[in-house]
């Protein structure tokens, strides 16, 4: 099968890990721009020299700008794209879909992927980021394998097989954002997804990993991935260590080509592994999808206590390992070797530890040698040293000639030595394979011959990986003025009883159920709300309910080609992350009728891009974070189906947790803990009053409405 394995370089061990493992592509972030800002990255030199080394042995490499950029940052990010393509990027992963078509525009050279960030999961999403040029999709890792396979009928499509997973739809989480302030949506997510939470439900009150992935293992259903037509299968990991990064690509080469799949699964285990692993959601949902009971590295099962501090195993541990221990499928403590003993080994904690404890290895010793590898390409040299003529060193069509050699008066150059010179590579990936080589009769002090091999090395890098020219193109770093003011109030709710607003968007909690008498309570235009994760199951499921709609409102850009082939308005919803008047105007001119600014804004970043038909969420819940999972385990025999429920963190902070259904079962909402109350500006005003049912009668005058607890959000300090 044809496919690429692409594997994560954080830094540049991790980068040569990855690259000597044989992945076929490499991906990294610079010191801007990047999702993953607190990984260590590359600045412009240690690019270039990584770029080289990497096309050197016909290793791609992918530069990633995916996180969202705003206006006075446009002239850095163009130049930022510039300079990566010159320096070597193959491709530049971008989220901003609207911002890519002006990359796009100012360079055609550069090649763009769409990060995951953009949430492309259905055919139709896919049809308008290739409209926006991009070549390649990286799928939304809730993507089902269904839609999988049409996708990469119409572009190039990567899918994540490995490593960390988010817990909510790639680009929507704001959880981070607003109850931590930092934004994921700039690379800053402190993880507040891997904290302990409860939920007010049965089974489900005490302090748990609950909204905590499992790390994702493909495993041997790649091979399903690759006949649904992906052509890139995706490591994550830019923050974790070389090891992992090598056992990872060793694991899918290995399943890929015939090799030992078992220990190469063994070695993974022990270099990284949350939660036992999940196949993820491609597949449809299992039972381990969460790793509610442990958090971090949980390492690979090696034995059980017996008595005291004796571990019964077949493992040969050693001095330094490091071990976890669980008791009941959680973790209490770690441990570390202590001494070998027959059938097993002894280990010291600082916990008492019982007989039938589980020891699960984190830390093996022996793998960073039992990783390490080295990729070279061969390089054929003819080398000849005459007395008299010209040095002459020649790789293929490559040739150089040097100054004439003297005859030796004693100890003449020899065939041994020049081989022995031309062994060395000076760090550069090479294996040299000597076709002919002839001296006769030569003089050559060695630090000349040392010279010699040092040019030629240096001049066949060039020769072998040509500099790219400059990119040429007028960068435009700011677009028209909008125009006009919008003065409307647009409202989202699942209830439109005793709404009365300009634009009514109605939240249904179940897409089969809508219902005319429900749509027709509320006095306004009325739009459909559309989730960011939408299969073609939930499109023919709400295609009975359309004709009750004026328009549609939806967080993924596959709703703007849905609404527009049913000849119905579009309004484009917070979800879109517009942060910049490029953005903006794409969006326009694309056809969204309607536009709602980023929620991470200011008040005045939002003013500034405000004019006629753009609007801003201002009161109200704030959605935080998508879940297209169930979090109870999918037990649906036993659930107590409530469209409500609570979820509270370890600081006491209560976020409210919405059920809706869809087509292929439920999903969730969560919210932000405290509501938004901002007082009226430029732009048109949003409000989301899913919660909020007893505010109805308060829309049009919301300074008034009793909103307990509410704030400012984002109004006065942008997170981007």
């Amino acid at each position: 099968m044809n496919c690429e394995i692409l594997a994560p370089a954080g830094d540049m061990p991790s980068a040569r890990a990855a690259i000597s493992s044989g992945a076929d592509a490499i991906y990294l972030g610079l010191p801007k721009f990047s999702a993953r800002s607190s990984a260590e990255n590359f600045c412009r030199s240690s690019f270039q020299e990584l770029a080289t080394y990497a096309h050197l042995l016909g290793v791609k490499v992918y530069v990633c700008l995916n996180t969202l950029v705003k206006d006075s940052e446009l002239p850095e990010f163009f130049q930022s794209v510039k300079e990566a393509w010159e320096d070597g990027a193959d491709a530049i992963l971008m989220q901003d879909m609207f911002l890519g078509t002006r990359v796009k525009e100012t360079f055609p050279q550069v090649v763009l992927h769409l990060s995951t960030q953009a949430g492309c999961c259905n055919a139709r999403g896919a049809e308008f980021a290739k409209r926006c040029g991009f070549s390649r999709v990286v799928l939304a890792r809730e993507t089902p394998l269904s839609e999988i396979e049409k996708i990469a009928k119409i572009v190039e499509t990567e899918a994540f097989v490995q490593g960390a997973l988010c817990t909510c739809f790639s680009g929507q989480c704001y959880l981070s954002s607003f109850a931590g302030n930092n934004s994921g949506n700039r690379g800053r997510c402190k993880q507040p997804c891997r904290k302990k939470y409860f939920i007010d439900r049965a089974g489900y009150e005490e302090f748990a990993y609950a909204l905590s992935p499992s790390d994702l293992s493909v495993g041997k259903r790649v091979k399903e991935l690759l006949s649904a037509g992906v052509c890139s299968l995706k490591i994550e990991g830019r923050m974790r260590r070389p090891e992992y990064v090598a056992a990872a690509v060793n694991y899918y080469r290995a399943l890929l080509e015939g090799g030992d799949a078992a220990t190469a699964l063994s070695d993974l285990k022990r270099a990284y592994n949350r939660g036992d692993y999940t196949e993820g959601l491609a597949f449809g949902q299992k039972g381990d999808f969460l790793s509610r009971n442990v958090q971090g590295h949980i390492g690979e099962s090696v034995g059980r206590m017996r008595d005291g501090s004796f571990c019964t195993s077949d493992h040969p541990a050693r001095k330094g390992d490091g071990f976890k221990i669980l008791r009941g499928g959680k973790e209490v403590g770690g441990a570390i070797f202590r001494s070998e003993g027959k059938g097993g080994f002894f280990l010291s904690s600082q916990e008492p530890l019982l007989r039938g404890d589980e020891v699960r290895l984190t830390t093996d010793t022996s793998l960073p040698s039992r990783l390490s590898s080295e990729r070279k390409r061969k390089i054929f040299l003819s080398l000849s040293f005459l007395k008299g003529e010209r040095a002459k060193v020649s790789s293929g069509d490559f040739c150089r000639t040097y100054d004439v050699l003297e005859e030796a008066k004693r100890a003449p150059l020899t065939k041994e030595e020049l081989c022995a010179c031309f062994e060395k590579t000076d760090g550069l990936p090479f294996e040299p394979v000597f076709e002919a080589v002839e001296t006769k009769n030569a003089f050559l002090p060695k630090s000349a011959l040392n010279a010699i091999r040092r040019d030629f090395y240096g001049r066949l890098v060039t020769h072998l990986v040509p500099a790219r020219g400059s990119l040429e193109g007028t960068v435009v770093f700011s677009a028209p003025e909008q125009g006009g003011k919008e003065t409307r109030t647009a409202v989202i709710s699942d209830d439109f009883t005793g709404l009365v607003a300009d634009i009514l968007i109605y939240k249904p909690q179940d897409d089969s159920r809508i219902r005319p008498e429900e749509v027709q309570k509320g006095m306004g235009e009325k739009f459909l709300y559309l989730p960011p994760f939408f299969t073609s199951a939930d499109e023919a499921q709400v295609l009975p309910a359309l004709p009750l709609f004026d328009g549609i409102y939806c967080d993924g850009h596959y709703g703007l080609p849905f609404a527009k082939a049913h000849n119905k308005k579009f309004f484009a919803g917070t979800g879109w992350n517009l942060t910049n008047a490029a953005a903006v105007m794409g969006a326009k001119e694309a056809g969204a009728d309607l536009l709602a600014l980023s929620k991470e804004l200011t008040v005045r970043e939002q003013d500034a891009l405000a004019g006629e038909n753009i609007f801003a969420l201002d009161f109200g819940g704030v959605k935080v974070m998508d879940l297209c999972y169930c979090l109870f385990e999918k037990n649906c025999a036993t659930c107590d189906k409530r469209a409500r429920y609570t979820l509270t963190d370890e600081e006491g902070r209560k976020f409210p947790l919405r059920r809706y259904r869809a087509a292929e079962g439920c999903r969730f909402e969560v919210y932000n803990c405290a509501p938004l109350s901002i007082e009226k500006h430029e732009t048109g005003r949003l409000f989301d009053l899913t919660l909020q049912k007893e505010l109805n009668p308060y829309v049009k005058t919301p300074e008034n409405a009793p909103l307990a607890g509410a704030n400012r959000g984002h109004a006065n300090r942008s997170l981007l």
